[in-house]
């Protein structure tokens, strides 16, 4: 045992002393060395055996959650799967699929990609992968998703069964790289006003939006609402892409400056497409970063309006540094900053992470998602607009020009719980198959489907059959008749994103957007709203 600590400290006492290499750096060697030496000795002395990468990993994590709340430590497969859909492609087979009864039921197949070269169709059923059975063994849907994805290039056997076809059908897929769309829908709303919605902020991001305004000026669009509820945020480099086509060249857009790290200025790039025309931003409580970069440049610049409620706040920024086994750390280095100065990142105290992951659960006991009144500004942070010299306030967060509370009574606690079990899927998906090219041969337009279609009884009914088993039923027929319009509209919704997509989707669901209304009042009563950049 003594010769073993000797050793265990001269091989510990030969660790490079980085900071003596680099004297700008505040390391402490004294520190490291004897982390170093913690996890030498317990993989050594301990009195059973230890898992070292877990006892590593545990360390990361350990030290990462006594920082701000965004640090965060990944393993190889989390980090992949945290990436793929920010970096705009993953390289897979090209399907867009749903589970139904322990089989796999494709829904769609990526226009051009591997599987519809082949002929793949909507609405067949893989039931095994290069001879390993998925159908009806219950596999995870993460273990199914690694079967189909790999390598650009490499090959995979598929047996499908499809509707007509007495027998197992046989093709093999040359994998490819899938693009991953981070737009999730852009259509006219109304004559001359066009809607975009963005589900998160990719590398792709930037080029979609240019092409979706692009489409929508042809389409006769002069005013545009650009829709950032429950975007979480994405890159930084997407976020001033986007921004620029809003705001002039050479605006700055945001700043970011921490401790260690000098400031840094991002400003709008030449080129922008909707630099004329009224603009309305729609957010909410799940808006984070990256929305909150672009909503609050479009306020600080008094391009246009921002609509909706108190966005989530944060402003930290996340440098990832890569370990050699392709895992993961993504360490806060910096504050964002909106151009006139305002932090976005809401208060918090380190190692609370629990109590940072309840602010929004606290801002609705406070009643702030209810009444414009409950939200609590900062009177110390008081900022201007650079145009109009407007009051906002800083604190963290954006704080809308026209606030629009939450909708509680909008669903009722049976519609709440048939969809907390994902009924509504499993619904839609027996009644779409098999009836995909019967239903666009009678709706050859989206707009037919949109004013003529009703949901067939016999699938509400099936609906609530169904929780009826799973000891979910109203409380009484009124509430179930209150429900039922729900459950129509929701499967409409559903039947829309399967035999069309997203686009279509959210066509129907805005429909019944607070937000949405509120934004179209705006444009249609308010005067105010700037009508270029300036």
């Amino acid at each position: 045992m003594k010769q073993f600590l000797t050793l265990l400290f001269a091989v510990v006492a030969l660790l490079p002393a980085t900071a003596q290499m680099r004297p700008n750096l505040d390391i402490n060697v004294e520190q490291v060395r004897k982390l170093q030496l913690a996890q030498l000795a317990i993989s050594q002395l301990y009195v059973d055996s230890v898992d070292q990468k877990k006892l590593v990993e545990d360390a990361i994590n350990g030290i990462l959650e006594k920082l701000d709340p965004h640090s965060s430590y990944s393993t190889p497969e989390q980090t992949k799967k945290l990436n793929e859909p920010l970096e705009g492609n993953f390289e897979g087979i090209g399907v867009q699929f749903n589970i139904l009864e322990d089989t796999l039921v494709v829904m769609q197949t990526v226009t051009k990609g591997p599987s519809e070269k082949v002929g793949i169709l909507s609405g067949d059923r893989i039931i095994n992968v290069d001879g390993t059975v998925i159908a009806g063994v219950k596999m995870e849907r993460d273990s199914i998703m690694s079967l189909l994805r790999g390598p650009k290039g490499t090959k995979v056997k598929l047996g499908i069964t499809r509707r007509g076809v007495p027998n197992t059908m046989y093709f093999t897929v040359t994998r490819d790289k899938i693009p991953v769309n981070t737009l999730g829908a852009a259509y006219m709303l109304a004559p001359g006003i066009g809607y975009i919605q963005l589900d998160r902020f990719g590398a792709t991001s930037g080029k979609e939006v240019k092409d979706a305004i692009s489409k929508l000026k042809k389409a006769g669009m002069k005013d545009l609402i650009f829709d950032l509820e429950n975007n979480g945020g994405g890159y930084l480099g997407a976020a001033f892409e986007v921004a620029s086509q809003f705001l002039n060249e050479g605006d700055l857009v945001v700043y970011t400056e921490g401790r260690s790290q000098p400031r840094q200025t991002f400003t709008a790039q030449g080129g922008g497409l909707f630099k004329n025309g009224r603009l309305i931003v729609l957010v909410n409580e799940y808006s984070a970063s990256a929305s909150e970069i672009v909503s609050g440049a479009i306020q600080d610049h008094d391009r246009g309006l921002v609509v909706g409620r108190r966005t989530f706040g944060k402003g930290l920024v996340q440098r990832p540094i890569d370990l050699p086994d392709g895992s993961m750390i993504r360490l806060t280095t910096s504050h964002y900053y909106t151009p006139s100065g305002r932090c976005i990142q809401k208060p918090y105290e380190k190692g609370k992470k629990e109590e940072y992951s309840q602010d929004l659960e606290k801002r609705y006991t406070h009643g702030e998602l209810l009444h414009k009144d409950s939200i609590r500004l900062d009177s110390a942070k008081v900022y201007t607009t650079l145009k109009e010299g407007r009051k906002v306030y800083g604190g963290g967060a954006i704080m809308p020009d026209v606030f629009v509370p939450l909708d509680t009574t909008m669903y009722s606690k049976f519609y709440i719980a048939i969809r907390r079990h994902n009924l509504f899927n499993n619904a839609v998906l027996r009644y779409i198959d098999g009836r995909r090219a019967e239903l666009k041969k009678q709706y050859k337009r989206f707009d037919d489907f949109e004013q003529h279609f009703e949901v067939p009884e016999e699938v509400v009914t099936q609906i609530i059959e169904e929780a009826k088993k799973k000891k979910v039923e109203p409380k009484d027929d009124a509430e179930l008749q209150a429900t039922l319009p729900d459950i129509r509209f929701t499967l409409k919704s559903l039947i829309a994103y399967d035999v069309w997509d997203r686009n279509e989707y959210f066509r129907i669901i805005n429909t019944k957007s607070r937000t949405l209304k509120a934004a179209l009042k705006e444009l249609r009563e308010n005067p105010d709203i700037p009508t270029a950049a300036r």
